[in-house]
């Protein structure tokens, strides 16, 4: 073999390995913001009234407890419709969808999930007057969990 045709394929894997390691979270948060798009319908997603409790590090993305809590009155005129929960790097953006009305008396929801990695949640709220709020959290995993792609 050529040295210089080696170490040209060399740069070249380099190069091309450093690109794909620099778009590769690109492509993790457009995920995510695709998956909050669709759920939304497009509409604008304002930040505040939602509270997503999750521990900041987790040891283990086996099993790792959330909560979701909205300020809402949970009236017939003024209540949760929906509230969604994403992720950024798990094989399936949608982690969980719950759906709510004024008969909750409380606009509180917790559930287990599993984490692939170090990631952002972001838990979404549909409020009955059509609007959209958020909370998003970054969440750092020392054991990851789910890694296997779904085709």
């Amino acid at each position: 073999m050529n040295p210089a045709t080696t170490r040209r394929q060399l740069l070249h894997s380099g190069a091309g390995l450093g690109g794909w390691l620099l778009l590769r979270p690109a492509h993790a948060a457009d995920q995510l913001d695709e998956a909050i798009r669709a759920w939304t319908g497009g509409a604008a997603v304002q930040t505040g009234r939602v509270k997503l409790d999750i521990a900041p590090l987790v040891d283990n993305g086996n099993t790792v407890p959330l909560a979701v809590q909205v300020d809402s009155p949970m009236t017939a005129a003024d209540h949760v419709v929906a509230i969604a929960v994403f992720n950024q790097r798990n094989p399936q953006p949608d982690v969980v969808r719950f759906t709510l009305g004024p008969r909750a008396g409380r606009a509180s929801v917790a559930t287990r999930m599993r984490l692939a990695t170090t990631q952002k949640l972001s838990a979404v709220a549909r409020l009955s007057d059509g609007s959209y709020w958020q909370h998003t959290i970054e969440v750092i995993v020392t054991l990851a969990a789910c890694l296997e792609e779904i085709e």
